[in-house]
């Protein structure tokens, strides 16, 4: 049986799906429940990924186009109020936003460049269509930077010292500081930094999930975020894998494929 490829970012939605209003702040928690499934994190995620593997031109209409198609297939999958009127406009315009939905769906663009500038570049355009605020840009650089840093084998040390210096995230803290007093966040600058010290943190894919998703608040996309780059460095486990396949519909796997087809062809 073929080995199943899988995005971290979608595993760490489909796991958090769950505790994103009801959370739990602990590490100790089911990583799957019968209510586990994937939300606008996976479909947004699997929007860019659609993108970079159809349009070698990396358009923004083509990006709107993407986004609009697989978002309105699925309009149920947990959109926000005005992300969810955007997929419905014609002519949908940037409407400022500082909300962490612009870190949660880039993680493809990290895996897809060639160089650091380029994966810089191509997560500006993927925020700048609904997420154009600075600090729901430098949610989406973040992001991606780290998970093309960790894919190119940089420490951890490294991906933190570039992330604090370039974007001026605190990740000097500790998931334990972080979690008592921590609250449903969906702003870049207020979850993306807990989601890069989780990976910081965590020394396997799992422990990295159990971590973002133990901080609380907005569960699904703060493990997204995560999982994302902790999968550049360790590897899925195949039973987590499979699970999370089995979650996905037939034409979500297949964008899934084809992207890894194209990534690693």
């Amino acid at each position: 049986m073929e080995k199943v490829k899988m995005l971290g970012a979608l595993v760490g939605d489909i796991i958090g799906s769950v505790y994103e209003f009801c959370n739990v702040k602990t590490t100790d928690f089911e990583l799957f429940t019968p209510q586990s499934r994937f939300t606008d994190d996976s479909v947004m995620t699997l929007a860019v990924a659609k993108w970079l593997t159809e349009d070698k031109a990396h358009s923004l209409l083509h990006l709107i186009y993407c986004m609009q198609e697989l978002g309105l297939r699925y309009p149920n999958a947990g959109y926000g109020g005005r992300f969810l009127g955007w997929l419905y406009e014609d002519d949908p315009q940037p409407y400022n936003s500082w909300g962490n939905g612009a870190g949660m769906r880039v993680s493809p663009v990290g895996l897809y460049a060639k160089t650091l500038d380029e994966a810089l570049a191509l997560a500006a355009i993927t925020a700048s269509v609904s997420h154009n605020h600075p600090e729901g840009v430098k949610g989406a650089q973040a992001i991606a930077a780290s998970v093309f840093l960790a894919k190119q084998g940089k420490t951890k040390a490294e991906i933190k010292a570039y992330v604090e210096e370039t974007f001026g995230y605190d990740l000097n803290r500790t998931i334990e500081e972080i979690r008592p007093d921590y609250y449903f966040d969906v702003s870049c600058q207020g979850s993306a930094p807990e989601a890069i010290i989780a990976f910081l943190e965590g020394n396997s894919f799992g422990e990295v999930i159990r971590l973002a998703i133990s901080v609380g608040g907005d569960s699904d996309t703060i493990g997204a975020m995560a999982g994302a780059i902790a999968a550049s460095m360790y590897p899925i486990p195949e039973e987590i894998a499979e699970r999370c396949n089995s979650i996905l519909t037939a034409d979500l796997r297949e964008i899934k494929d084809k992207f890894f087809d194209m990534v690693e062809g």
